[in-house]
């Protein structure tokens, strides 16, 4: 007699965040990613951009700020789109790149501030997500 006997789970199906057509136009035309922030706070691609600047100017608390709100603005995103907690995120879904980003650049600052625990499970959730998302945002 089998010991398991429920069927198998279905896998989570992969999850596609809608586009965001306005904030992808002012990056488009170089408007300051602050200010794309400011009129579209829910945009975890503008919080991960300014979490970017950030880092590039060597200021590691605030990257690390940036990047949990682009994180959670992400996981809300998500959400709302379907997702349960795991499954697939594909990074060559183009509107999937902001949360993406957001996680990698939580993921960076907390292991620079060297944040217990946290850049292992960033790892696993950046993993489940889309391992060539990784990949690409470490080559940059």
């Amino acid at each position: 007699m089998p010991d398991n006997l429920l069927p198998n789970p279905t896998p989570n199906p992969e999850t596609l965040l809608p586009a965001e057509p306005e904030v992808d136009g002012l990056l488009a035309s170089n408007a300051p990613v602050a200010s794309v922030v400011v009129s579209h706070p829910a945009s975890s691609l503008a919080w991960a951009l300014l979490a970017d600047e950030a880092w590039d100017r060597g200021a590691t608390v605030e990257s690390y700020a940036y990047a949990r709100v682009g994180y959670h603005r992400g996981l809300d995103a998500l959400r709302k789109a379907g997702w349960r907690g795991a499954g697939p995120v594909p990074w060559s879904h183009e509107p999937n790149r902001g949360v993406l980003r957001a996680l990698f650049a939580l993921r960076r600052a907390a292991e620079a501030i060297d944040e217990p625990g946290e850049p292992e499970r960033l790892t696993q959730f950046l993993d489940g997500a889309d391992p060539a998302a990784a990949e690409a945002l470490a080559r940059g």
